[in-house]
């Protein structure tokens, strides 16, 4: 294949007329759904070949949590350590992928975006906008939040192995325990977004929020227990504590929205049975 089709298949230029309301052939769509495919994966690759130039610094960060744990337990207390011939091959390459996955998610969530914003109306493209300015942050705050608590939540869950013993961690256990705490912090946050999100669509009522408040923060606590893979009382509490907050946020948000909604409409708060005032009509 020549150059210039190759460059055309980054494209995903339509072969046929696209309509006044932006619609196009099945054909156009997949091919532009190829082109977006292609350029995200481009994206990472590339983003992977800088990674591995870069990976004493990724490491360093990813290790730093488990290094603040062992000289709060005592170097003797633990060791990191990677098995067999290609172990440490084998982590370079995990290790620069996730950092070229996280690293470059602006640019291959964005060719998501870009494909699925012409099938949205506009009121539905300004919404989506504004969740995704607020989601971002929150998703990074939960990231940030999740990267703090680790080296305590390490040092507890270590500090149960008996003063006669070692323990060896297997790094690639350790990055999978990295990955997983970190996500469901960022996850945990994103929940009252999502809150808002069903209030918007008319699925979840802000008085029903209310009413099932004291469940929901009981579950808040159980969803951090389980996401928490320390399990200690100061990690899962780091995580509950500010979904319980962004909760009530959410809360305030969605029966103000349901206010302003019933604002909106003419017999507002009447029951199925109750005779509206023909003087409003």
């Amino acid at each position: 294949m020549s150059l210039t089709g190759v460059a055309r298949l980054f494209v995903g230029k339509p072969l046929h007329p696209v309509g006044q309301d932006g619609r196009m052939a099945l054909s156009d769509h997949l091919r532009e759904l190829r082109a977006r495919l292609l350029k995200a994966a481009f994206v990472i690759v590339l983003g992977f070949v800088l990674a591995l130039f870069f990976f004493d610094p990724i490491f360093s960060f990813v290790n730093e949590p488990y290094q603040q744990a062992r000289e709060a337990l005592g170097e003797e207390r633990t060791i990191a350590t990677t098995s067999g011939a290609a172990g440490g091959f084998l982590l370079y390459l995990k290790l620069c992928g996730l950092a070229a996955l996280v690293g470059t998610s602006p640019i291959w969530l964005y060719q998501i975006w870009a494909f699925i914003l012409p099938g949205l109306h506009r009121s539905e493209k300004k919404w989506t906008a504004v969740f995704a300015v607020i989601a971002g942050p929150l998703f990074l705050a939960g990231i940030i939040l999740g990267y703090l608590t680790l080296p305590k939540g390490l040092e507890i869950l270590i500090g149960f192995t008996p003063g006669d013993l070692t323990n060896l961690v297997e790094f690639n256990d350790y990055l999978s325990f990295f990955t997983r705490t970190l996500l469901g912090f960022g996850i945990a946050f994103e929940i009252p977004v999502f809150v808002v999100l069903l209030n918007l669509a008319g699925v979840v009522k802000g008085k029903s929020l209310g009413a099932h408040r004291p469940w929901i923060i009981v579950g808040s606590f159980i969803f951090a227990a389980v996401m928490t893979p320390s399990g200690d009382p100061f990690t899962m509490s780091f995580m509950a504590i500010p979904m319980v907050i962004l909760f009530l946020v959410s809360e305030v948000i969605a029966r103000f929205n349901d206010r302003r909604r019933d604002r909106k409409r003419i017999n507002a708060g009447l029951s199925p049975d109750e005779i509206s005032d023909i003087s409003e009509i």
